[in-house]
């Protein structure tokens, strides 16, 4: 199964993705996981990012697909893998598609998680992370036992600096921009599934197998 996880910030892409790595035995491919990667095992690829990273500039999309062919070429995806964060506009899946073409390789399927906006905003601003142990916490949804304090080693739960209505909003609105043609170019590709991701994260992950089975 080579999939893409695809869906606004806070719409439980992390989340279905652990079900599906279970599930498939496949691992996930997150942009800034194998960038860190990549500059930490100093690959080609990752001291070139690194260069730009250094220089205060943004790594260049054919350096990202260069470190994305590096990491589709290991022997853990043989099997499958699950592309997340990436890509994010359109010049990148097109860039992807023809990576993949190049490689033989095939994308089965693109689950997008549809969230309304409103509902992405409560659930970000009301995300707890512990600043110890990193172990995730909501206000409404998974409280911790003790208000402010983490439930597994007992330290301060913090709101991300990032976590506030302002940011949320904006990555919101920049995510509309750029990926909102990406849904168009799957759905032309055959390959995407579009899901409630309102609904509970059981009933969620559910519809996700079931349309993966078809």
């Amino acid at each position: 199964m080579n999939l893409m996880v695809f869906g606004a910030p806070g719409a439980g892409k992390g989340t279905q993705a652990k079900f599906l790595i279970e599930k498939y035995d496949i691992p996930q491919i997150s942009t800034g996981d194998i960038l860190r990667a990549a500059i930490a095992d100093k690959t080609d690829m990752g001291m070139e990012a690194k260069n730009f990273m250094d220089a205060g500039k943004l790594v260049p999309d054919s350096t990202i697909i260069g470190i994305i062919k590096d990491r589709l070429a290991q022997d853990d995806c043989k099997k499958g893998f699950i592309l997340d964060g990436f890509p994010r506009t359109l010049g990148q899946a097109e860039a992807l598609s023809e990576l993949m073409s190049n490689m033989n390789i095939s994308l089965d399927k693109v689950i997008s998680l549809n969230v309304p906006d409103e509902l992405i905003v409560g659930r970000i601003t009301g995300r707890r992370v512990c600043s110890s142990c990193g172990a995730s916490f909501h206000v409404d949804f998974n409280p911790s036992k003790k208000e402010d304090i983490c439930d597994y080693c007992e330290s301060e739960l913090i709101i991300r600096k990032d976590d506030n209505a302002e940011t949320v909003k904006s990555r919101l609105g920049a995510y509309h921009d750029q990926t909102a043609p990406l849904i168009d170019f799957y759905t032309k590709m055959g390959v995407m599934v579009e899901l409630d991701g309102t609904k509970d994260v059981s009933e969620v992950t559910a519809d996700m197998f079931t349309a993966l089975s078809k």
